[in-house]
């Protein structure tokens, strides 16, 4: 996940010696050889200002494994170094682009103050956040998050900010009404705003996106079963064309409101919608409480409405791909578009010709008036 993605954090409380299990009288102590523990002996003869001036040339060369070393060189064996602090946040930052969580976790707690902090203290909670958002610990990340949402001595920006990667987790977490309300609460908090030009555009964009994503998600819990009878299954058709309309609008909120990645993302959600329609249609087999012949103007009509789909998701995705190029957007969402759109036209093309070849051959033209008649009497007579 981009580490915009996520915003806030907390400070996990480490416990160490807690008494949570009584030791048994009979129990045995165990002993085992001595270890040596040794530091990093090449970085060890470096004082902090060479630690901070390596570690930093490293980042820049992407070397986030090297940067990481000696940030946190600096960090362990430097406590009272002015450089401690950033060092602590950059080896979080390498650590974060290593993929290695738990250890930027570890760096980013001892700076994180979701509660009181400002400056590097409150970027490192909004960092905590995205790492135990990694670890899949959601429910912690939306419980810290909540606090700095609260905070009314924050801007609205870091607040909007917060809020919606708070209903982000939540709905990772399975708590799809909760993350509902969090994202709804950032989108109106964004659009009191007076002065919108102080918030980025990012957050609320992603808030709609996510909004849709709820939606989204309703929708594919909706099975279209032909069991069920032509009455339940035209209900069914009809909520679950009702959910794709709500995920759609929250998507086309997003897109209007102008950021780039989430406007591409939206179009390729909107396009995916349609196009995942068309497919439980297609697969959808006819009542079976239609005779042949009903059953036939069944699919005749369900073709029409498939065409229609087709035809939708066709338009989504040039638009959003003109939108990309525009802007000159490249992610994962654009490459997908990009054969979403291929894809839709393959199918668009091929019912064109099955169309084509189950429609009746037209009957041959009649020839001029009389032709018929000099034809089945033979030649004239001299």
């Amino acid at each position: 996940m981009d580490g915009r993605l996520i915003t806030a954090v907390g400070l996990a409380v480490l416990l160490s010696g807690c008494a949570l299990f009584r030791a048994r009288k009979d129990a045995q102590e165990l002993r085992f050889d001595p270890e040596l523990v040794e530091g990093d002996l090449q970085l060890e003869k470096l004082n902090d200002e060479e630690l901070f001036a390596a570690g930093s040339s490293f980042f820049a060369a992407l070397d986030y494994k090297q940067a990481a070393r000696y940030f946190g060189r600096l960090a362990d064996f430097h406590p009272n170094s002015p450089h401690r602090r950033a060092a602590l946040y950059n080896a979080g930052l390498s650590l974060q682009r290593l993929r290695s969580w738990e250890e930027a976790y570890m760096r980013f707690s001892e700076l994180s103050d979701p509660q009181r902090g400002t400056g590097d203290a409150l970027d490192a909670s909004f960092r905590v956040a995205e790492t135990l958002y990694h670890l899949g610990r959601y429910d912690d990340a939306s419980a810290l998050l909540e606090v700095i949402a609260k905070r009314s001595d924050l801007p609205a920006a870091r607040r909007i900010e917060a809020q919606v990667q708070k209903g982000i987790c939540e709905m990772e977490a399975g708590r799809s009404e909760d993350a509902e309300r969090s994202l709804r609460r950032a989108v109106v908090a964004y659009q009191d705003l007076e002065e919108k030009d102080q918030v980025d555009d990012y957050y609320p964009a992603q808030a709609q996106f996510f909004l849709g994503e709820i939606f989204r998600l309703h929708y594919e819990l909706v099975t279209l079963d032909p069991d069920k009878g032509v009455d339940e299954l035209a209900r069914d058709l009809e909520y679950k064309a009702e959910l794709l309309l709500s995920a759609q609008g929250h998507y086309l909120r997003s897109i209007r409101i102008g950021n780039g990645y989430w406007a591409t993302a939206s179009g390729a959600q909107i396009g995916g919608l349609y196009e995942n329609l068309y497919h439980h249609m297609v697969n959808s087999p006819a009542p079976r409480e239609l005779h042949a012949e009903e059953a036939e103007v069944y699919r005749q009509e369900l073709r029409k409405k498939i065409r229609v789909l087709i035809t939708k998701a066709i338009s989504i995705y040039e638009r959003t791909l003109e939108t990309a190029e525009r802007i000159g957007a490249i992610n994962p969402f654009v490459v997908r578009t990009r054969e979403s759109l291929q894809k839709m036209k393959d199918l668009l093309l091929a019912d064109a010709r099955a169309e084509e070849e189950a429609a009746p051959s037209e009957p041959t033209p009649p020839g001029p008036p009389g032709s018929q008649a000099r034809v089945s009497s033979g030649p004239p007579s001299s």
